[in-house]
């Protein structure tokens, strides 16, 4: 077998329409020409942001005064009359609520000419820059953008975040505002102040509706120097199942863990959406292990694994479905024991259970199955292992669920058979279980391994044998009797 050597090979993001950024405004010259709803909106905007803002909307410039309030009358500029090119130098963003497509190219090339980010109100093909539909809990602030393509749309998610999002979080992210600079003094390495934060995510998120105290400074502070007289430079590794592919089984824990991770180590069979979930700025390594084909060594995994964290890091062992089943993660959390360094278990959703629950079937029907056995055809040589116990196999009351068994099915049936397997058992084959990709064979056991080449040679293939999945193979002789009629 050939050797691939680990290295980092995904992208930390798919292809962007935009890129979200948020502008410093306090004191910043902004320049609004126009007017009309949607100038009285995005003035508003400008004017909360605290920009020195300039309206410029000729006769209709009374209709911005209420926008000059007490607080904010010195930086609001009114000027009766319309915009010129040398109104927009020094802007930081120059917008117009514009009609007429000479004056908005003209507007378009000055703010161009001046340096400034221009926005033409709803007309994107204009703007430089769009405004996104708010959450606001400032100094928290979310912002959802359809790249102008659908606005009423980026609307109704903004009111599903809101719905998401409690006020009382505004309280706690102008605590970590005011915290920050005591969590600076203190000059703790990264892996402390991101400990600390980590800390104070998980309270704010657990007590969202209330105000934060100072008995939750007091307690924060008194976890941080308890981390910090435990720290040793060493970091940490968790194991982290991804489930069989599709990102919405990934568990709330599994993901807290990629939003914690510096590193992300993970394997071919984990899915794009997953990885979407992960810190931008984590490091991502390809280790990829496939069946039959070239794979870096275990050995190797482990050595990685345990040389990164020794640098402070937090690794994460990211695997398809659960680490703990056919995933190697008793000789990863031996390595890391072995050096001393702290290793957690974050279970995933099985290839089993998001097989079963994609075909609509339970795993163990009580009128079916009276044990569930997981096994896998592929042993450490790549063979069928031969220390099976046959007849458990062939036990008609048991349903079992074969890993990696593409290239060992046909002499798995006939161990089966020959342990006094029904031959007539319902066997069903999963190829990339919950992925949009995903395809299924139903049969029996005794059909079953000829038909695995109608699938592609691309993806896992499980597959779930026993009477607990008639129902499987009925639907298809069901589906087959409709094609031929």
């Amino acid at each position: 077998m050939s050797e691939r050597r680990p290295e980092a090979t995904a992208r930390r993001i798919e292809p962007l329409a935009t890129l979200p950024l948020f502008h410093k405004l306090d004191g910043r010259k902004a320049v609004l020409a126009g007017h009309g709803e949607g100038a009285l909106w995005k003035a508003e905007l400008l004017a909360a942001a605290g920009a020195e803002l300039h309206v410029f909307a000729g006769s209709e410039a009374a209709s911005f005064a209420p926008l000059a309030t007490d607080e904010a009358a010195a930086r609001i500029h009114l000027h009766a009359r319309r915009w010129s090119a040398e109104d927009l130098a020094g802007a930081a963003l120059a917008v117009a609520d514009l009609d007429d497509a000479g004056e908005i190219q003209a507007f378009v090339a000055a703010a161009r000419r001046a340096g400034t980010p221009v926005n033409i109100v709803d007309k994107p093909e204009f703007c430089d820059f769009a405004f996104g539909a708010l959450v606001n809990r400032s100094p928290l602030v979310v912002a959802v953008s359809t790249d102008g393509a659908a606005p009423v749309f980026g609307q109704a998610i903004r009111a599903k975040i809101e719905a998401l999002l409690p006020a009382g979080l505004k309280g706690w992210a102008q605590a970590a505002s005011d915290w920050r600079p005591v969590v600076q003094a203190r000059e703790l390495p990264f892996a402390l102040r991101r400990a600390f934060w980590e800390l104070f995510a998980g309270k704010a998120m657990a007590e969202p509706g209330r105000e934060p105290a100072p008995q939750d400074a007091a307690e924060l502070f008194a976890a941080l120097a308890g981390l910090e007289a435990a720290h040793d430079g060493k970091g940490r590794v968790t194991l982290v199942g991804a489930g069989p592919g599709d990102p919405e089984l990934l568990t709330l824990k599994a993901i807290r863990a990629l939003q914690s991770a510096d590193i992300i180590l993970y394997d071919d069979l984990v899915s794009p959406g997953v990885l979407e979930f992960a810190r931008r700025e984590a490091k991502r390594m390809l280790v990829g292990k496939t069946g039959y084909g070239p794979s870096v060594k275990q050995g190797e995994i482990n050595a990685l694994i345990v040389s990164l964290a020794l640098q402070g890091k937090h690794v994460v062992r990211l695997k398809g479905g659960d680490p703990g089943i056919f995933g190697r993660a008793g000789e990863e959390i031996e390595a890391c024991r072995g050096a001393d360094i702290p290793v957690a278990i974050v279970p995933g959703i099985s290839a089993a259970q998001g097989a079963a629950a994609a075909l609509g079937l339970s795993l163990t029907h009580r009128d079916h199955a009276r044990r569930l056995q997981f096994v896998t055809g592929h042993s450490r040589k790549g063979e069928l292992p031969d220390d099976l116990d046959w007849r458990a196999m062939a036990d008609p009351a048991a349903s079992t669920v074969i890993y990696m068994a593409r290239a060992t099915l046909p002499g798995f049936r006939e161990k089966a058979l020959a342990a006094g397997l029904d031959p007539q058992t319902p066997a069903v084959a999963v190829l990339s279980a919950t992925r949009p990709e995903e395809i299924r064979i139903a049969a029996t056991i005794a059909t079953l391994p000829e038909r695995l080449a109608e699938l592609s040679t691309a993806g896992p293939v499980l597959v779930l044998l026993g009477h607990a999945f008639g129902a499987a193979l009925a639907a298809a002789g069901e589906a087959a009797d409709r094609r031929s009629a």
